[in-house]
């Protein structure tokens, strides 16, 4: 049996035991809402099923320890119903808790839009009827918007030196939330793009953790930068190996992004802490009509030490097949936007 089996396996284990014990504790499967998107005709909406107190407040997510966000009690197999303006549809959630949802001729109109995700009675599980469902945000793109922006997050909006694996973990686990810093002038070089583009859609596409969702929303919003949809990972293990491909989650991410809206060319915004310049350029190469122009945080030695052991990015952003691509890159926001204003696109 190979290490990751074996780690598989206790963690589906841990979690039955913890499953049970909050069962017995009186504690009830609740939904966690993640923002999701889609266009005129389709939605992807995006969510969690964990297990929690009924009677507990709200946590005060912004100011605690980070490692708090990762005792959870996932609850798999879970009857959740999705609604969606005209469109519903009733699922289960997965082994790890999501809810990951298309619908179909939901009618919403471009922009920001509320859905629901609602727990559905089970008496063999103990489940009650009265749980009320669960809102969830999600953004309509019109099929007129043309420009869109890609953003990952950790070392490109947020400061957080991932992935080195002592620093990330006392960035994540040990500092409190509300202490994380931000990248400088990232809040200007987004507002300057979208002024430029109205409306354009912002999709944050990140290596990190869902169960950082709600301080990661929060520190988008403290810190200036656009509201949009989050497409993050399960940190567990696979079933071919002990951690998820962050290059692959981002490869076919990009991928569902230029199916779901075939009009729109996107800004890739990213750093070359790690494979930022790569996996953009190589959707460039694969996809000349899906992809207006790249923008590259370049780290400081001192953070690529930190990222990932060496002084020296790991991908060098101009080996990337990039051809006439527009192509930008700056120390932080303030170097992007003055690039951009030189070079506008």
């Amino acid at each position: 049996m190979a290490l990751s089996d074996i780690v598989h396996k206790a963690e589906r284990t841990i979690n039955n035991y913890n499953v049970r014990r909050s069962a017995a504790r009186g504690w009830l499967p609740q939904v966690t809402a993640y923002k999701g998107y889609g266009s005129e005709e389709t939605v992807h909406v995006l969510g969690r099923v964990l297990y929690g107190d009924p009677a507990a407040p709200e946590n005060e997510a912004w100011a605690q320890r980070g490692y708090r966000q990762f005792f959870t009690v996932q609850a798999p197999g879970i009857p959740v119903r999705v609604t969606a303006g005209e469109a519903s549809a009733t699922t289960h959630s997965t082994a790890q808790g999501y809810v990951d949802v298309q619908l179909h001729g939901h009618g919403l109109t471009p922009g920001w839009h509320d859905v629901t995700i609602e727990v559905l009675a089970d008496p063999n599980a103990g489940i009650p009827t009265d749980q009320p469902p669960t809102t969830a945000e999600v953004l309509i793109v019109g099929d007129d918007q043309d420009a869109g922006i890609v953003s990952d997050i950790d070392d490109t909006v947020l400061i957080t030196w991932l992935p080195r694996a002592m620093t990330a973990a006392w960035n994540s686990w040990v500092k409190r939330t509300n202490t994380r810093q931000p990248v400088p002038g990232m809040a200007r070089f987004y507002e300057k793009l979208r002024e430029d583009h109205p409306n354009a859609p912002v999709i944050y596409l990140s290596t990190g953790a869902w169960n950082t969702f709600d301080t990661l929303e929060t520190f988008l919003e403290h810190n200036g930068l656009p509201k949009g949809p989050m497409l993050l990972t399960d940190w567990g293990p696979t079933p071919t190996g002990l951690f998820r491909s962050g290059k692959e989650h981002k490869r076919v991410q990009l991928r569902n992004l230029f199916i779901a809206f075939p009009q729109i060319k996107w800004i890739l915004v990213g750093d070359d802490g790690q494979h930022d310049p790569l996996t953009y350029g190589d959707a460039a190469e694969e996809h000349p009509d899906r992809v207006r122009a790249i923008a590259i945080r370049n780290l400081t030695p001192g953070e690529q030490l930190l990222s990932h052991g060496s002084l020296t990015p790991l991908v060098d952003e101009r080996d990337s097949a990039l051809g006439p691509l527009p192509f930008i890159q700056g120390a932080d926001g303030n170097k992007l936007l003055e690039a951009y204003r030189a070079r506008e696109f």
